[in-house]
């Protein structure tokens, strides 16, 4: 069987597309220590993929006496200028793809729990039109592990969910992914990935195309070989 195309690949920002969750972990561990409190790798580990209110309400817990919407607009006005900085790290191979499923017509939607404006920031670095649609986190009716963002970006985008792929690196983007009901492809950065359900795991983006990615989908979805 040939293999096909899905109509629409799904990314989470970040982690996936680019590798911010350093500038995350930065930001959480001064934010804690200024209420006097600390703030380990480990606990660091625990919100990566979180909603931010979740991660918000995490960090009230750790003693930072903050209202919800202050950390997050704190969290987010700092990784945001970590970002103005440096520049958007993509992941290897990460732009590569997303440029070639572009080039191919396939639609592409952003799918992150980051706030729109540091979703806004990262894409209007890309020096392409990269997305058709923009699902952030201040957008979503529920936050990932629910389906909603996913379910949300294909109503967007007038595509069946089950027709796409969605690309993740957390533990939680992961579950939201495959609750959605679209191959789910994982792609590990931070933690582990493994017995959470995912259609396929890759080491890396690096080095991964537009086939690759048809292979998968019609693995999953029409019997074909991979």
């Amino acid at each position: 069987m040939t293999s096909r195309a899905p109509a629409a690949v799904l990314w989470d920002m970040d982690g996936t597309l680019v590798d911010t969750e350093p500038y995350w972990m930065a930001a959480e561990g001064p934010l804690v220590a200024s209420f006097g409190g600390t703030w380990t790798h480990e606990q660091a580990l625990g919100l990566v993929g979180l909603g931010l209110e979740d991660s918000a309400r995490i960090l009230q817990n750790a003693g930072v006496r903050m209202q919800t919407h202050e950390i997050i607009d704190h969290l987010t006005d700092t990784v945001s200028g970590q970002l103005a900085a440096g520049g958007a790290p993509f992941r290897p191979g990460a732009r590569e793809l997303l440029s070639g499923l572009r080039d191919a017509g396939i639609k592409t939607a952003l799918v992150t729990m980051s706030m729109r404006r540091m979703a806004d920031t990262v894409v209007s670095s890309i020096p392409f039109d990269a997305f058709d649609v923009v699902v952030a986190g201040d957008e979503a009716t529920r936050p990932k592990p629910f389906p909603d963002p996913y379910l949300q970006a294909c109503e967007a985008l007038g595509v069946d969910i089950a027709d796409t792929v969605a690309i993740e690196d957390s533990p939680n983007g992961l579950r939201s992914a495959v609750a959605s009901g679209a191959v789910a492809l994982g792609v590990p950065l931070m933690v582990p990935l493994d017995g959470l359900g995912a259609h396929a795991l890759w080491d890396s983006l690096a080095g991964r195309s537009v086939a690759d990615l048809a292979d998968l989908f019609s693995h999953h979805r029409l019997g074909a070989s991979a």
